[in-house]
């Protein structure tokens, strides 16, 4: 028997910290999302934001922020509590909020000859459509542009831009709120040659995927799949959570029609299917409602004026000494960016990390 739809129920917002310019009712009624709580879940809220102010915590107890490690958990107050946490520490160790103001990736068109990785435009539901070409990556070739480090800090920078602009402004576009992305991630030209250093990229994913930016995989299309791919897919998602799954679509080469059923042909880059053509290319336009002026605003992030002299260099970069994926590290839990996969992964910092899924 199907479960009921959840009641209609508006979010009930905190004036310390929710301060929202955007719509702040998901676009599907669904259990545990904005506009959508039982009593019981808003408590939740309330709970969580008190615990973690009672060790101290002061940034990112927004309303929205804490619902998405409370359904990454289940709904389970402690252990989203040790999520956030463990976020938190993370976030401290590598200085992310000064470092994402001041970054600069000089060589992102470079980097993008071997690893594209991108946002373009939007799909049909407003979501960001978020796009990997993974068949040419070449570690050797690529540690003589970048660092490993650098990469990993780019990752990040992109997660947090995701967060802030790219997901307010599509919200305000489509009238509600929106807080996944669309992935294409194409693994044309990914054999068996190449198949460690991709494994060993989405390995790094899900570190920071998974640990420190849930819940924020809409639909992910594996795209140009290789022969045998899908045997493979057959026993991973026995490993992931249900509704991570329900998200995952695995595609051969005939893929263009049911891509096309999810994004738009006017905002799929044209060797995709699509039509658009973006002027410089897609891959370095940065197209999207974030930079519509009617849509766009600043991000909360961005440097304040007479900040930059107490800022830190542009070219600090995160250091990845090898964290614990938690609750999963599969092939396809990485890519999509949350789940409850098992098989956990020691990550070093080895290999090239992605941008936001």
């Amino acid at each position: 028997m199907a479960a009921a739809a959840p009641v209609p129920r508006p979010l009930e917002l905190d004036p310390k910290y929710d301060d929202y310019d955007f719509p702040t009712t998901a676009a599907v009624p669904l259990s545990g999302h904005a506009g959508y709580l039982t009593a019981e879940q808003q408590a939740q809220v309330s709970q969580l934001r008190l615990m973690l102010e009672s060790e101290g915590y002061t940034k990112r107890l927004d309303t929205l922020t804490l619902l998405r490690f409370l359904r990454a958990r289940k709904f389970d107050v402690n252990l989203s509590k040790q999520m956030f946490i463990e976020c938190e520490k993370w976030r401290q160790e590598t200085n992310l909020d000064d470092v994402v103001p001041n970054w600069d990736y000089p060589e992102k068109e470079e980097v993008f000859k071997y690893y594209p990785q991108y946002y373009h435009k939007t799909d049909k539901d407003g979501r960001p459509v978020y796009i990997e070409q993974l068949g040419n990556i070449d570690l050797t070739a690529m540690y003589k542009i970048t660092t490993a480090e650098r990469m990993l800090t780019n990752l990040a920078v992109e997660y947090e831009r995701v967060a802030d602009p790219r997901l307010p402004a599509c919200s305000r576009k489509s009238g509600v709120l929106l807080e996944t992305c669309c992935t294409v991630m194409d693994l044309k030209g990914v054999g068996i040659s190449k198949a460690p250093q991709v494994f060993n990229y989405v390995k790094q994913a899900s570190v920071l995927s998974q640990n420190y930016y849930p819940e924020r995989l809409g639909r992910l299309y594996l795209i140009n799949a290789p022969w045998g791919f899908s045997t493979v897919w057959g026993v991973v998602k026995a490993w992931l959570d249900p509704v991570t799954v329900q998200k995952i679509h695995v595609l051969g080469s005939g893929y263009q029609k049911e891509l096309l059923a999810q994004v738009p042909a006017e905002n799929l880059p044209k060797q995709f299917g699509g039509s658009c053509e973006c002027a410089g290319g897609c891959q370095f336009s940065d197209m999207g409602p974030w930079r519509e002026e009617q849509w766009a605003k600043p991000a909360k992030w961005e440097k304040k004026e007479g900040a930059a002299a107490a800022a830190p260099a542009a070219d600090a970069t995160i250091q990845n000494a090898g964290a614990d994926v938690k609750e999963g590290g599969a092939a396809a839990a990485a890519a999509a960016g949350q789940g409850n996969a098992a098989l956990p992964v020691d990550v070093k910092a080895d290999a090239p990390a992605p941008a936001a899924a």
